[in-house]
C-alpha cells in the first residue's frame, strides 16, 4: 500500500518544499492536451491507462523506473479525481518506491451539483498553477 492521500495543496506544498519530490501525472495524452496539467517544475507525465483501450499500462512502473528516480524519491500522483493515481501509487509502492503519495481529488477533483469538474474540490478548484495547451 502507498503512503497515504493528501490534498492537492498539500502536495504543491510538498513539491516547493522538498527539491527531489516529483509529480507523476497519470492521466492520458488527450487529458494533458485538453484539460490541462499542473505547472510545476518537477512534473512527469506517465500515463496509467492507455488511451483509447484504457487498459492498464504493463510498463508504467518500467517506466517510471527508466527515469533513475531513487526508491525513496517521494512520488506524488496525480489523476482526474484521485483514483487511477491511487492505483498507480499503488503499483509504485509494489514496484520497490517506498515514498508514494496519492493527491486526493486529483487535477479535477469531483462533480459539483451541475456535474461538473473542477470546481468543487482537486488541483484546478484548488487555483493551484495549470496550464493548457
Amino acid at each position: 500500500m502507498y503512503r497515504g492521500d493528501i490534498l492537492p495543496t498539500d502536495a504543491f506544498q510538498r513539491l516547493k518544499q522538498d527539491p527531489t519530490a516529483v509529480l507523476v501525472d497519470v492521466r492520458t495524452q488527450p487529458e494533458w492536451t485538453f484539460v490541462g496539467v499542473p505547472q510545476v517544475d518537477r512534473l512527469l507525465r506517465v500515463s496509467w491507462q492507455v488511451y483509447p483501450q484504457m487498459d492498464v499500462n504493463g510498463s508504467f512502473a518500467d517506466e517510471v523506473k527508466a527515469m533513475g528516480l531513487a526508491p525513496d524519491t517521494q512520488i506524488l500522483r496525480i489523476c482526474r479525481s484521485g483514483a487511477r493515481s491511487a492505483s498507480a501509487a499503488a503499483a509504485l509502492t509494489k514496484a520497490g518506491f517506498s515514498n508514494c503519495w496519492n493527491v486526493a481529488h486529483g487535477f479535477e477533483g469531483d462533480k459539483n451539483a451541475d456535474g461538473r469538474r473542477g470546481q468543487a474540490n482537486g488541483w484546478k478548484a484548488d487555483k493551484l498553477p495549470w496550464v493548457q495547451s
